[in-house]
């Protein structure tokens, strides 16, 4: 009977080593998720950052500010418009009448260019804060993207998981048919595979709300499909390749601090403004009168006939009125505009400051966590799949138990989700970099 039980788990044995064994030698890659991925039909990251800056709702919304500065800067270089009069008088119960029409055309002497200044600054200012938002809504694009990466790694690692997980389920079921294994190793691996599938199904639904929020960032609806074109490993894979140093110029060119330097040159522009529109201006005026009039007495003409003394008169005047800024100089425009440019000076250097220290943290996390996936991925990856696959195959040929293999397996589980955590790390230093440093790509 022994001998029966051993020729059994023989030809088991046999039978198992004639299919290809996955995982032996070089650790390869998880079976790819095909519900999220497409290499052809997927959405590659570029493209999605592309579609994003297109189509998001509120980007959208956001650069409707710089339709409105461009008007107003269209407002303020227009010159004032001339006021027309028109005067009609009559006499109670008489005849007497004035008819007069006038003209009065501002000339605008000084302050047509303090307008055209600080609308164009203003206009400047508009435009460099739809490029921050670019910059963030392509950051947040960068990061969901990934996030959705390292969701379906999680997917492909459970699939892997459990392919393998059944497959050893149905060796030890055969066996414990055969009467070589006790059921107790087939309960276990039971458990192994329900615990695997129900990560699985975690996984999946992390997959799925991780898409939702993408859709969201690409303007796309919930109920539209998206597949991904790239994984993560390939997404990490390429940032390598990317140079992403940090330079004053590059800090300095960031969309949020240059904003903020035109803030300061806004409040310059809005103090010489109000300077402007503090002095001496002039407007022109001209009017027109004809006047029809007379006296109830009587008077003779030329024939020598008595008639009414009555008289039509025509007038023309013209003139200038000086507006005199004799009180009012606009002294608390310019003291308003003064206080402005201090804390506009001030919010520069904050923004200067800040985003330094962003690219230096962000380089910092980008360098360490660069290192720890170049430690998973040359030697810790490989070597743990390694003794999984010794573990597996010494069970197949019965000379160890399920115990063994699934604290084998439970351990190379740990180092594909330490992997995983890496390769996020280094996703998200790496996108934290480049959102530091203004980069689009």
């Amino acid at each position: 009977m022994k001998t029966g039980r051993q020729i059994s788990s023989v030809m088991l044995a046999a039978v198992l080593f004639a299919a290809p064994v996955r995982g032996q030698g070089a650790p390869q890659q998880p079976t790819t998720a095909s519900p999220y991925v497409d290499a052809r039909a997927g959405v590659g990251l570029a493209d999605a950052i592309a579609r994003a800056l297109e189509r998001e709702p509120s980007l959208r919304g956001v650069r409707a500010d710089i339709e409105v500065a461009r008007g107003l800067r269209q407002q303020a270089g227009l010159r004032p418009n001339p006021t027309l009069s028109f005067e009609r008088r009559e006499e109670p119960a008489g005849t007497d009448n004035l008819t007069s029409a006038g003209v009065e055309w501002p000339l605008d002497l000084f302050r047509r260019r303090g307008r055209i200044n600080t609308a164009d600054r203003e206009l400047a200012a508009t435009e460099f804060a739809i490029a921050d938002r670019e910059r963030l809504l392509a950051a947040d694009v960068r990061l969901q993207y990934g996030a959705a990466a390292v969701a379906i790694r999680d997917v492909q690692v459970a699939d892997d998981l459990f392919a393998t997980t059944r497959r050893q389920l149905d060796l030890v079921r055969a066996r414990v048919d055969a009467g070589a294994t006790p059921p107790l190793e087939a309960d276990l691996l039971e458990v192994e595979l329900r615990r695997v599938e129900a990560e699985r199904f975690l996984a999946a639904g992390r997959v799925d709300a991780a898409l939702v929020q993408l859709k969201q960032l690409l303007g796309m609806s919930p109920e539209e499909p998206l597949l991904l074109r790239e994984t993560l490993e390939s997404l990490v894979a390429g940032s390598v390749t990317e140079t992403a140093l940090a330079t004053p110029a590059s800090i300095a060119t960031r969309p949020d601090v240059r904003e903020a330097e035109v803030r300061v040159t806004i409040a310059d522009a809005r103090a010489d403004q109000a300077r402007r529109d503090g002095r001496v201006d002039v407007s022109l005026f001209g009017t027109v009168m004809r006047m029809d009039a007379g006296f109830p007495q009587q008077g003779f003409n030329s024939a020598g006939a008595p008639e009414r003394v009555r008289g039509r008169f025509n007038y023309v005047a013209g003139g200038a009125m000086v507006l005199i800024p004799l009180f009012n100089r606009n002294q608390g425009q310019i003291a308003a505009a003064r206080a402005e440019r201090s804390g506009a000076e001030a919010r520069l250097a904050a923004a200067e400051l800040a985003a330094r220290a962003e690219v230096a943290a962000a380089q910092a996390r980008d360098v360490q966590a660069r290192r720890v996936v170049s430690l998973y991925a040359d030697g810790v990856r490989t070597l743990a799949r390694q003794n999984l696959d010794v573990v597996r195959q010494t069970f197949d040929l019965g000379r160890a138990t399920a115990f063994d293999v699934l604290a084998e397996q439970r351990r190379y589980l740990d180092i594909e989700q330490a992997y995983t955590s890496a390769l996020r790390e280094a996703w998200e230093a790496r996108a934290a970099l480049k959102r530091a440093l203004g980069d689009m790509k």
